[in-house]
């Protein structure tokens, strides 16, 4: 199918670049990724990709909007706060491009409803702050064959990897399961500076789309970190654990998603 005018005018300067070019511009029209976490992360993530004109967007989150969220999670305004998150991003997402269906799901993502969930979706964004729910979107994109972005930010510092089937490690390759309860301060406890979280979201919006596209090197095998106090990235390289993985691995333990516990002092962000 064609492009419209409007269209070529709105993706204009993705249509020039060779990269892109208007085939490329078609693959994002028709994509489907689905954002679990309408936080600080998954807020830059699903503007830029409803900018971009990714066809279908999904966006995940159990929680209402807060005062204290508004520091981060730029897609929610002051006016919104007591709205679910979810119904305050679509909102901001339809403003931004009516051309792009944004589904929401105003529920906990857990064990029993993920892989479901992923399912109709080529791409996934980790946008939580927890350990358990990273380790559940981890395992069910593995079990389901899904590629996804992993990130993480916390004070002045954030993280960021792709896992893609059969390309590289998945997050249990290198974190092998949750650390103790209150081992790792949260960010309710931590702090974090806002802007971080468009640092590190809009990279994980540019995985996707470069996923997508089919152009560039995907950080499949590698974790990036990000430093802003120092503004140093570095790019570490990281082996797939094959025999040890229990989810990838050659001898699998998981074979459904598992619910870890919640650390109570857990915030989203």
């Amino acid at each position: 199918m064609a492009l419209t005018d409007e269209q070529i005018e709105r993706y204009s300067r993705h249509i020039i670049l060779k990269e892109v070019g208007a085939k490329g511009q078609k693959k994002l029209l028709n994509a489907k990724v689905l954002i679990i976490g309408a936080g600080g992360l998954g807020a830059p993530a699903a503007m830029y990709l409803a900018a971009a004109g990714v066809g279908t967007i999904g966006i995940a989150d159990a929680d209402d909007v807060d005062l204290s969220n508004l520091q981060r999670q730029i897609i929610h305004s002051t006016e919104d706060v007591g709205k679910p998150k979810v119904k305050s991003a679509r909102e901001t997402m339809e403003r931004m491009n009516p051309g792009v269906k944004v589904n929401t799901y105003h529920m906990f993502v857990d064990a029993a409803n993920i892989r479901e969930l992923i399912r109709e979706y080529d791409f996934i964004i980790d946008g939580t702050d927890n350990f358990p729910a990273k380790f559940l979107i981890n395992d069910a994109c593995v079990l389901e064959k899904k590629p996804f972005s992993h990130a993480g930010i916390i004070r002045f510092k954030g993280q960021l990897m792709t896992y893609v089937p059969g390309e590289g490690p998945c997050y249990r390759c290198v974190f092998k399961e949750p650390p103790p309860k209150d081992a790792v301060p949260t960010c309710k406890q931590a702090g974090v500076i806002g802007a971080m979280g468009g640092v590190i979201g809009s990279l994980q919006a540019m995985e996707a789309i470069k996923y997508i596209i089919g152009k560039g090197e995907l950080l499949t095998g590698y974790l990036l970190t990000y430093d802003a106090l120092t503004m140093e990235f570095r790019k570490v390289g990281l082996p797939r654990d094959t025999r040890r993985c229990a989810v990838c691995g050659e001898h699998p333990t998981i074979t459904e998603p598992v619910d870890y516990e919640l650390n109570v002092c857990e915030d989203k962000i």
